[in-house]
């Protein structure tokens, strides 16, 4: 028969739980021996059930285990907390240099201002002069480009309203299919009433001819 999965919560019924926590407990110990057996291990169990009662398993001697358990859980501190320190000795050194970047950079920024000058001395002015010949000369450029890029599209816009204007005027010149010229017409009524007297002359009586009086 097939077991059902176990569903991981707090078993409800009291005694289902106690049986549960006996075979399970069985298996624990029997799996620490196997594993200190097997993989020459230093194994040490300890197990508390609900009502306090301690059950443990030691492959060698219980105390020694949990000493240098303790002894290598402060070894693991120490290292965590110098790795910690020096971590926080870095992020120290990080913003520092950062700190430093930032008032280079507010430094630069009042001299090109114009501010804070008084302390440069005539190289530093001609570094500050040429740096803000860079900048007048790039703003001019853009600004060029954007004046050209202006009057293309002025252009482009203007040569589009003739397009439409001459289009519209050759539209306003051209005859309305729908107006029939005075020559057409009458060519049409001559056309009809010759087709109405070739059907009277051609007409046929049956029967003695009708005497005409002198």
């Amino acid at each position: 028969m097939v077991r059902g999965k176990v569903q991981m919560k707090r078993i409800e019924n009291l005694s289902s739980r106690q049986v549960t926590f006996s075979k399970r407990r069985n298996g624990l110990l029997k799996k620490a021996n196997e594993l200190s057996v097997l993989c020459d291990a230093e194994v040490a169990l300890i197990i508390f059930s609900q009502k306090g009662r301690l059950y443990d398993f030691a492959s060698s001697n219980m105390q020694k285990t949990i000493e240098r358990y303790h002894e290598r859980a402060r070894e693991t501190m120490v290292d965590n907390s110098t790795e910690l320190q020096q971590y926080m000795e870095h992020l120290k050194h990080e913003t520092a240099n950062m700190a430093k970047k930032i008032e280079i950079l507010e430094v630069s920024k009042r001299k090109l201002m114009g501010q804070g000058l008084g302390s440069c001395s005539m190289d530093e002015l001609q570094e500050i002069d040429s740096k803000l010949e860079r900048s007048l000369e790039n703003i001019r450029a853009r600004k060029a480009q954007l004046f050209k890029d202006e009057i293309e599209s002025l252009k482009a816009r203007c040569l589009l309203l003739e397009e439409n204007a001459n289009l519209r005027e050759k539209c306003r010149l051209m005859p309305t299919p729908s107006a029939t010229p005075p020559t057409q017409r009458k060519e049409r009524g001559n056309c009809s009433k010759n087709a109405q007297n070739s059907e009277v002359e051609t007409e046929l009586f049956i029967g003695l001819p009708v005497m005409r009086c002198a």
